[in-house]
């Protein structure tokens, strides 16, 4: 799980980086551009990526996160923040737990391009969090998109509401580190398991994608259309099998496969279904499918 580690943050010192996520920051790293080579006909042509930034996500006290919308958001609905279940700031959730409406005063950073912070945002409420079958915590903020781009110029990301496909070129987005990871999404794994909980149809990334601690509940942004199609989580850190820190893969037949130095994330095309007008969590709405208490 990419919490900061006391190991990892002792590396930087060590390195001389300074172990303050202020300090240890690298700049940004732009995405790659589109290649002229790719682009021999109308009919050919891979999509156009779009430069992803920094803009819209969020550093949390001991994570990554970003303000997100979904599809059919409204400007005056309550601004939403996605970060991992484990970040939640009461504790990893236990398996099988899923808490909604619990009270929240929690702060974030919001960040502009550029990875510098312009505000300082505010929870109201944990409106859902759970680390069963998935690794999510969505906060309600106690400000409007509106108030948010009006004051800051900063526009929410958008959840896309269908399954990510294999080969898409992605960024993890980190508020915490201020920087950008660029791979593509290598594959998807039946489940991922990480000590006592286990993950359904995780994403798994190429390897270029070497998240560390302080990058749990980045947005994973798809180059092509700007949106969200996930939430990084975790990695295999020292090659061990199914324990915390070094996530197992296991197939349909029960196969384990352990995959060291590779990173994975946690689908969100399910969430947008289960939040209606006025961005409110219903778990009863048609076509949710989120984990229930």
């Amino acid at each position: 799980m990419r919490k900061p580690l006391v190991a990892a943050l002792f590396a930087l010192v060590i390195a001389g980086t300074g172990a303050a996520p202020a300090v240890a920051a690298p700049a940004p790293e732009s995405a790659p551009a589109h290649s002229s080579a790719s682009a021999v006909t109308a009919d050919t042509r891979a999509p156009a990526l779009k430069a992803v930034s920094l803009a819209g996500t969020v550093a949390l006290s001991n994570c990554s996160g970003s303000v997100v919308r979904f599809p059919n958001s409204a400007d005056t609905d309550p601004a939403l923040v996605l970060s991992n279940g484990h970040c939640l700031e009461t504790g990893f959730p236990e398996p099988g737990e899923v808490i909604v409406g619990q009270s929240s005063s929690r702060t974030f950073g919001l960040l502009n391009s550029a990875g510098t912070k312009v505000a300082t945002l505010r929870a109201s409420k944990v409106a859902y969090s759970t680390m069963t079958d998935t690794d999510i915590t969505i906060y309600q903020l106690t400000s409007t998109y509106a108030t948010i781009r009006n004051s800051y110029g900063i526009s929410a990301l958008t959840v896309q509401n269908t399954h990510p496909t294999a080969g898409t070129a992605i960024t993890v987005a980190s508020g915490y580190w201020k920087k950008l990871y660029n791979c593509n999404v290598d594959g998807f794994v039946y489940r991922l398991k990480e000590g006592d909980w286990t993950w359904k149809d995780s994403v798994r990334y190429t390897s270029a994608c070497n998240t560390i601690g302080g990058t749990s509940g980045s947005p994973v942004v798809d180059q092509a259309t700007g949106k969200v199609v996930a939430v990084n989580n975790t990695g295999n850190e020292d090659g061990e099998r199914c324990t915390v820190n070094n996530p197992c893969e296991v197939d349909a037949s029960g196969n384990v496969t352990v995959r060291q130095g590779i990173n994975y994330a946690e689908e969100t095309y399910q969430i947008p279904a289960c939040f209606t007008t006025g961005n409110k969590l219903n778990l009863a709405a048609s076509g949710c499918v989120l984990p229930k208490p």
